[in-house]
């Protein structure tokens, strides 16, 4: 009997373990274009907390009492879908259980045997081969433009998404500066090949932006990819160069609580002329998927993109997994190993 976690009542402010619940899944025969699968890790991800609240957005509310959704890796232990076989392992949305039956709603794709059998592990297709590496070169390379000498900032440089970040802007000749928390994630992005790093924990943001510009010679930031919102998106309004372009990816600053953002620099926007656009993977990805695999499945082979994972044992420690996320108990891509 599969177990999957289920959404029992939608969070005011940081989620508990009072909101989830873990039950059993039905067992059921496969019907046509279905598959019977044992998943062997979950991916969690600061997205999800949205999809806790009864509010219209680009990805569908989880719905109370019914199981949860997500990133997932699983082995095909039966299939009715053709192209698929016994053994297969397949990247599918039907993650916070430990399998049971998938159809055609959850997505479900082969891992490439030919990457499989060139030593990359499958749980890469949870990270930089996958939702967070693509919404970072998609990002980077396509919302914000950003090209060789750009100087570039990046806020949570030491999550799955800045860290891929920091890692494909170095790549390309561009300067980094990366935002993380404590002594422990800064040391990290730093043996990415951060130029600059600093510790938002350790004072206030603009000032220590600021300082680092001015060490590494710069007048100010040309990309600011933000995972963060707040603070750290105000300090870019302030040190932002000409013609600046700003790619939202996330504010997890404000998933919890809501509040308003303060922004003292916003009228920069207009005498720099700043461009900033929010963006969602899933929007761009289609059309530079072939693309983005091929370069990234470069870097990763090359060893110019790495990853750290922070790995959570047990179905029954997804709900941890996924706080750990607001606390910044993770350093590089949170996953649940199973």
């Amino acid at each position: 009997m599969a177990k999957a976690w289920h959404l029992i009542s939608r969070p005011t402010g940081l989620p508990t373990m009072a909101d989830f619940a873990l039950r059993d899944l039905p067992d059921a025969p496969l019907e046509a274009d279905q598959l019977r699968v044992r998943n062997l890790w979950l991916s969690v991800d600061p997205y999800m907390r949205g999809r806790m609240n009864d509010a219209k957005s680009y990805a569908a509310s989880f719905k109370i009492d019914q199981p949860m959704t997500g990133g997932a890796i699983g082995e095909v232990i039966e299939s009715r879908l053709d192209g698929f076989a016994p053994g297969d392992l397949v990247l599918h949305m039907g993650g916070w259980r430990d399998g049971g039956v998938i159809g055609l709603d959850v997505r479900p794709n082969k891992l490439p045997a030919a990457a499989l059998a060139a030593g990359m592990t499958p749980q890469t297709f949870l990270h930089n081969m996958g939702l967070t590496g693509g919404t970072a070169w998609i990002g980077l390379l396509r919302i914000a433009a950003a090209k060789p000498g750009d100087v570039v900032f990046v806020s949570a440089a030491a999550g799955a998404v800045g860290s891929a970040v920091v890692q494909i802007a170095k790549v390309r000749e561009m300067t980094v500066i990366g935002s993380a928390g404590g002594a422990e994630k800064c040391k990290w992005v730093s043996a990415l090949g951060a130029d600059a790093v600093i510790d938002y924990k350790a004072g206030p943001v603009l000032p220590a932006l600021a300082a680092a510009l001015q060490k590494l010679g710069k007048s100010g930031v040309d990309v600011y990819f933000d995972n963060v919102g707040g603070e750290h998106l105000d300090a870019a309004f302030a040190t932002a160069s000409d013609f600046a372009r700003f790619a939202i990816c996330g504010m997890i600053d404000v998933y919890n609580d809501g509040k308003a953002q303060e922004m003292k620099y916003l009228i920069r926007a207009i005498p720099a002329r700043i461009r900033m656009e929010g963006f969602i993977y899933t929007d761009q990805f289609i059309d530079c998927m072939e693309e983005f695999y091929a370069d990234m499945g470069a870097l990763i082979a090359s060893g110019a993109v790495t990853m750290r994972e922070t790995v959570h044992d047990g179905l029954e420690a997804a709900p941890d997994a996924f706080l750990g996320l607001f606390s910044g108990d993770n350093i590089g891509k949170m996953l649940v190993r199973l």
